[in-house]
């Protein structure tokens, strides 16, 4: 890494000098007072000349800077595929926030029959109306909505339900599918 003739500087002394000779990790200098002295590798930083600016040059690794510069790549997103044609599922907030403008007075007994009521206006309709799927946005909470939903959603032989997408809709909603039969 060093060898006789090489500009070095102590690091931790304001001191430079050149290399006189290198034995093993040992390298003896002569400082820029006449002084010879000798220091560890780890204790010495090359000077490099800069009145060379052509070795500067040639030191440098354009491919290692083209790929600093290079722009990253997009990171690609598995998205639904879906067709042209294809009418999204009507989605169905079930908070109460959404159902009425003021809860006060409600009950929880009331909030939930309101609710299971909404959720079963909108069944029906799905039903009479052959909408092939829609989803029931019903939050996370304790579990009470969400169990009352699969109470009533169990009671129809032709429906189908499942977890909604966990990446668009989190745990707190559940696509209800409704299988046709012909007429």
């Amino acid at each position: 890494m060093y060898k006789k003739g090489d500009k070095v500087s102590v690091l931790d002394e304001a001191m430079d000098g050149v290399v006189l000779s290198v034995q093993g990790d040992q390298i003896t200098i002569e400082t820029q007072d006449g002084f010879v002295m000798t220091f560890f590798v780890n204790e010495l930083l090359k000077i490099n000349d800069s009145s060379n600016l052509l070795d500067s040059i040639r030191r440098f690794d354009v491919s290692e800077i083209s790929k600093e510069k290079e722009i990253p790549k997009a990171r690609s997103f598995v998205k639904e595929k879906k067709s042209k044609h294809e009418i999204p599922a009507p989605e169905f907030d079930l908070h109460i926030e959404k159902l009425v403008p003021n809860k006060r007075g409600m009950s929880n007994y009331d909030i939930l029959t309101l609710q299971t009521d909404t959720a079963k206006r909108h069944i029906e309709f799905a039903i009479r109306n052959r909408i092939p799927k829609i989803v029931f946005i019903h939050g996370v909470g304790e579990g009470v909505l969400k169990a009352e939903l699969d109470f009533l959603l169990g009671r129809y032989d032709n429906i189908a339900f499942v977890e909604g997408n966990y990446q668009k809709y989190g745990q707190g909603a559940t696509e209800v599918f409704i299988k046709q039969s012909a007429m």
